[in-house]
């Protein structure tokens, strides 16, 4: 999507904009011209990324599992907009390793963050647009809502169920016919950010898996939602292969998912537990960009 696309009066609330997907897809609508609310945890790097993207980037501390907060986030939007023509649900969070030996507190927030943080930021946002009769939600989902990952089982699960709203609320939406209203849900590969560092991780291993993809691919497809609206989009042959012989081959896709998943963890070089940024956001991982595909390609080298 080209920067010079012109998006003055257009206003866009993205969570999670402190790094990674959110942040490089805020930081292009900002740059053509659109109202941009950013939404994260990490008050001091949106507050910063405002100030450096102009006074119509507005900044809001939130937290997407506390539904007051979200509450307050739609206000904000509102009262320094007027309206909101666009809401991206991208906030999330990985948690890896056996699900035994992963603290039950940690799963329970992997679901409170990736799914009540997209039921309450959705329902804020498609009530809005009802009275708007328009407006367009845009779900971050992942490959895995289209096969299970073991040592992930809790991820694959919240990510499945955003999937499985995003297209309940599609129908919704043409069975009221609400013509103006365009619900898309988004399922990237994985995707070279810093979510590594901010994953729970109770593998024992480097959260090495891959191969990993340019965020900028899925920024592309998000900005493009705005202006081409899909139910939903698969990112690259990877995700469409898995979909297409998952749909064929549902328990065959998923072993060989399984196994491949498991090898790479276990060829990763050990690393110790952490629960990453789950109950408290870690000061590490701010780019758009991590550093996944050079750390892949380092452990190819030595291979």
């Amino acid at each position: 999507m080209p920067t010079t696309t012109k998006r003055e009066g257009l206003t866009v609330v993205i969570t999670g904009t402190s790094s990674g997907i959110g942040k490089g897809t805020a930081e292009q609508l900002a740059r053509q011209g659109a109202n941009v609310v950013l939404a994260a945890r990490r008050a001091g790097l949106i507050e910063d990324m405002a100030e450096t993207l102009g006074p119509n980037v507005l900044a809001v501390a939130t937290d997407v599992s506390n539904e007051e907060d979200v509450a307050r986030l739609f206000d904000a939007a509102i009262e320094a907009f007027g309206k909101i023509d666009v809401w991206i649900n991208n906030a999330g969070v990985g948690t890896y390793g056996s699900f035994t030996e992963t603290p039950l507190e940690d799963l329970v927030r992997t679901v409170e963050i990736n799914l009540l943080g997209t039921v309450y930021g959705t329902h804020y946002a498609l009530r809005h647009f009802k009275e708007r009769k328009s407006g367009t939600l845009i779900n971050i989902a992942s490959f895995a809502s289209q096969t299970a990952l073991p040592f992930g089982a809790v991820y694959t699960g919240t990510k499945m169920a955003v999937s499985g709203l995003t297209k309940g609320l599609y129908q919704e939406m043409n069975v009221d016919d609400f013509d103006g209203i365009h619900i898309s849900k988004v399922d990237p590969w994985v995707t070279d950010t810093p979510w590594t560092a901010h994953a729970g991780n109770y593998s024992g291993h480097e959260i090495l898996v891959g191969p990993a993809d340019d965020p900028q691919k899925v920024i592309d497809v998000i900005i493009g939602l705005i202006d081409k609206p899909q139910e939903q989009v698969e990112i690259g042959t990877k995700v469409k292969g898995t979909a297409a012989i998952g749909n064929l081959l549902p328990g065959t896709t998923d072993k060989a998912t399984g196994k491949a998943l498991y090898k790479m963890l276990k060829e990763a070089p050990p690393a110790p537990v952490t629960s990453g940024s789950l109950h408290d956001p870690r000061p590490e991982g701010v780019t758009v960009e991590g550093n996944l595909r050079e750390r892949l390609a380092r452990k190819k080298a030595k291979d």
